[in-house]
């Protein structure tokens, strides 16, 4: 007989098991870089242990969605459902990421240019 298979981390459930049959979050809000903080005070009781684990990697500080996924060792569109749920039910709470910084005015960086060249 042929001994079973090992898989990577040893998952033997399936994603839609995880994820209670659903594919796409509630929320279509979550970029693979939105950062995700534990909301305090929350009790962990009664939820999934995806789920507890996301809340416990997110209690120390703030993690993006892409780095929750690679903990958990989950597809992202996994974690982005789980991730939506804990949103849903108050356990996390979110933090957008920080806009690309609009480009400057030629006229003002000329400006400060000039001023550092007269100091110098």
């Amino acid at each position: 007989m042929t001994p079973p298979r090992s898989r990577p981390g040893g998952r033997l459930v399936r994603p839609y098991v995880v994820t209670e049959g659903r594919a796409h979050p509630s929320r279509g809000t979550l970029d693979l870089v939105t950062l995700l903080i534990a909301s305090e005070g929350q009790s962990l009781a009664g939820l999934g242990p995806e789920k507890r684990r996301i809340a416990e990697l997110c209690g120390p500080g703030a993690l993006s969605v892409a780095e929750v996924a690679g903990h958990l060792s989950l597809p992202v569109s996994v974690t982005r459902v789980l991730v939506a749920d804990l949103l849903d039910s108050g356990h996390i709470v979110t933090l957008a990421p920080v806009p690309a910084a609009l480009p400057s005015d030629a006229r003002i960086l000329q400006e400060v240019l000039d001023g550092l060249r007269t100091r110098l």
